[in-house]
């Protein structure tokens, strides 16, 4: 006889992807759905623990499908979360004469491809930069989200949708019950406990792969970066601007509306250290890295690098550093490239994996997600 799980929908992960999956699932296809989080609230990690950009194509000149697929879902995330975005600033693009893979033509011309707002910037802002480095200064269209504002909306939507919340619950473990059945083992205040579900969904970003090992599957191929964002303050005229000096080892400075600071990233400082998962490689807990790696700040190279192309920089005072794992394909390192991994059925038919590099990833991961459903959901 066939016995019906506890969940249809067991969704391992409290970021902004797993949020919005539970709360679709839930809300729009009328299922019943837990939601794991191993951390004490919801959207703290890497949702909250990033440069809170929302793409609009600009930064990925060397991959189309990637610009293309950020301008079709930049104008879907403005409209859904349009209290929580954050558009009072002006957004400055400038290209590198030397070490850029691109030039300045290519970029105007990357951007009228993929239908990118893009002007010459006004002389006023010219002026902040150094001439003899930079070739071309362009003022572009792109918006930051407010994470608290974010996390707030989507801890809304969850108790619309009826989600059932555990926060403290680390999910140890993945098998096969019965037939369309899961068993989900967790643990609680060192209490181990089990739940049933038609479905698993791993959306635990830099901790894919513990679930999997923890499982006994077989890993992804992942590549993690230990990284390090200083939020600063910045002089006055760099007050309402937004600045990416691209396209190689060069640098963004974005607002961040949590703490109404700043962000600086640095393609060669950023990251603190790197190391790659996969089935010939030893896992690696992100989060041991993360809470035991020696932190030394990187700003004062930021700082001293970027100031070389924008001198204004120099004045950047830093107040705190954001700590976190950055986790992406090993594949886009070739060209910078976003894709969403969706890796359903590894090892266990029912348990789908989703890493979603940019917050706009979200939809096309719903877009994807109700195949897995109507295959074990009945």
């Amino acid at each position: 006889m066939h016995r019906t799980p506890e969940y249809d929908a067991v969704i391992v992960g409290g970021g902004f992807f797993g949020a919005s999956l539970a709360s679709h699932l839930a809300q729009d296809r009328g299922l019943r759905v837990v939601l794991f989080e191993q951390a004490d609230a919801l959207l703290e990690r890497a949702s909250y623990a990033n440069q809170a950009r929302v793409h609009n194509g600009y930064h990925y000149p060397r991959s189309l499908l990637t610009a293309l697929r950020c301008r079709i879902n930049f104008p879907h995330f403005v409209d859904e979360f349009s209290d929580c975005i954050f558009d009072d600033f002006e957004k400055t693009y400038a290209i590198a004469r030397t070490f850029s893979k691109v030039t300045a033509e290519q970029f105007r011309t990357f951007c009228q491809r993929i239908g990118a707002p893009l002007s010459p910037a006004p002389p006023a802002v010219k002026r902040l930069f150094d001439a003899d480095r930079i070739e071309e200064v362009f003022t572009a269209r792109e918006i930051c989200f407010d994470a608290v504002r974010l996390r707030d909306r989507m801890i809304t939507r969850l108790d619309d949708a009826a989600v059932t919340v555990e926060l403290g619950a680390e999910v140890l473990a993945v098998r096969e019950s019965a037939p369309r059945e899961i068993e989900v083992t967790w643990r609680r205040a060192g209490e181990e406990r089990r739940t049933t579900t038609a479905t698993v969904f791993n959306c635990t970003y830099s901790r894919l792969n513990r679930l999997l090992v923890g499982s006994g599957l077989t890993p992804l191929r992942l590549k993690h970066e230990l990284t390090e964002m200083p939020l600063v303050e910045v002089p006055p005229e760099l007050a309402n601007r937004g600045v990416t000096v691209m396209c190689g080892p060069y640098f963004s400075l974005m607002p961040f509306p949590p703490r109404g600071l700043h962000t600086l990233s640095h393609v060669r400082y950023t990251p603190h250290c790197a190391w790659n998962d996969g089935p010939d490689e030893p896992w690696l807990d992100p989060d041991v890295v993360l809470r035991e790696r020696p932190r030394h700040s990187h700003f004062p190279h930021m700082v001293r690098d970027a100031a070389r192309y924008m001198p204004a920089i120099a004045e950047c005072k830093q107040v705190d550093s954001i700590w976190e794992v950055k986790t992406v394909l090993p594949r886009s390192e070739v060209d910078d490239s976003r894709p969403v991994l969706y890796k359903a059925d590894r090892g266990l038919p029912g348990l789908t994996s989703v890493l979603g590099a940019k917050i706009d990833n979200i939809y096309d991961v719903m877009e994807v997600a109700a195949g897995a459903l109507d295959r074990f959901v009945a």
